[in-house]
């Protein structure tokens, strides 16, 4: 176990030190203002999937009472 949780630090590090430099596209959303758009549809596809597991767990919440 510990030797998967080392390699994978280390895949982790390297990901990191190549994501240092700002990519064109990004760039360019910025610019055009278009990141706010981006990031609202982010935020709303998150939002989405916390309403829908705390519904889910209410749901199992009560079936879990049931029985």
């Amino acid at each position: 176990m510990k030797k998967l949780s080392f390699l994978f630090l280390m895949l982790l590090s390297f990901a990191v030190q190549a994501q240092e430099s700002s990519p064109a596209m990004a760039d360019t959303f910025r610019k055009e203002g278009k990141i706010y758009v981006v990031v609202l549809v982010l935020a709303t596809i998150f939002a989405g999937i916390i309403a829908y597991l705390v519904r889910l767990d209410r749901k199992i919440s009560k079936l879990e009472k049931e029985n």
